[in-house]
């Protein structure tokens, strides 16, 4: 994953769960203290989950903006979250949070890194085996170095 768009304190983990709306919202905010978007980011991602489910599958979602929101975006970044109790992301269980902003078309790079590191089951596991933030960051920084 690339190191530019992710970088620790854009990493968290909390034992309990969310709804997804909070969810959605730290993403935004992990993002927007990062400097990738502005505070109207959030309202993006309402607006696009609103249309189209953002889960993934194999306890994933992508949540993020709608290409016509792409103002709010200053630089591409990621965060990652994730909730040990999990999120009722409308109806499907998700454990991880992922929040993409992507300037041009950056974040179709991003997404299918990610996409392809949660195809894979063991590796889901070894991400929820992480014990600290660090951890978890180190094991998603391993994936495509």
């Amino acid at each position: 994953m690339a190191r530019d768009v992710l970088s620790i304190g854009q990493v968290r983990i909390h034992s309990g769960g969310a709804t997804r709306e909070e969810a959605m919202k730290e993403a935004a905010d992990i993002l927007e203290a990062a400097g990738a978007v502005t505070s109207a980011y959030f309202d993006a991602m309402q607006q696009r989950e609103e249309t189209v489910s953002t889960y993934m599958g194999n306890e994933l979602a992508i949540p993020h903006g709608t290409n016509e929101t792409k103002q709010a975006i200053l630089e591409s970044g990621l965060s990652v979250v994730r909730y040990d109790g999990g999120v009722d992301w409308g109806g499907e269980p998700v454990t991880f949070v992922v929040g993409i902003a992507g300037r041009g078309d950056e974040h179709l790079e991003i997404l299918s890194q990610i996409a392809i590191l949660f195809s894979d089951e063991d590796e889901v596991e070894r991400l929820k085996a992480a014990e600290t933030p660090e951890e978890l960051f180190s094991a998603l920084s391993a994936v495509n170095s």
